[in-house]
């Protein structure tokens, strides 16, 4: 059996991605990670494909895709805490007010369930940041498949 983690967070108004990046940089996320910066846009039909560049173009990556021809798609950007050696998936939806972080990289467990993951960790770490931007709420869950 496989497992879903996720935490959907909802702001005030739309952000952008240098803006939330820049916001979770003060608790140690990056968008280098281990293999680069890897971000993905929405194409034509829909489809989300992942990419990953060197990491001398973070800034071009971010700028990407806060571009306006992103404007009204998807987008996302791998976030990496070099200090916990853990990451995961940042999704910023059409209208910008919906983003979804999925722990991906070396996800954090609980120490009590290790199945589980450990999604208080990741919103100690994240929501400072993120209310400082206009948080309004947040929904995370860890579900069976």
């Amino acid at each position: 059996m496989s497992r879903t983690a996720d935490i959907d967070f909802t702001f005030q108004n739309p952000v952008t991605v240098s803006r939330i990046v820049g916001s979770l940089s003060q608790s140690g996320w990056s968008p280098l990670e281990p293999l680069g910066v890897s971000f993905a846009e929405e194409d034509e039909d829909g489809d989300v494909e992942w990419e990953t560049a060197r990491p001398e173009l973070i800034q071009q990556v971010i700028a990407d895709l806060d571009s306006p021809r992103n404007r009204g798609r998807m987008v996302g950007i791998s976030l990496y805490n070099s200090e916990a050696e853990t990451g995961g998936l940042l999704l910023f939806f059409g209208d910008r007010t919906q983003v979804s972080f999925s722990p991906s990289i070396k996800r954090r467990k609980l120490a009590t369930a290790d199945e589980m993951t450990d999604l208080p960790w990741y919103l100690a770490r994240m929501l400072p940041g993120l209310y400082s931007v206009g948080l309004l709420g947040y929904q995370a869950q860890d579900i069976a498949d």
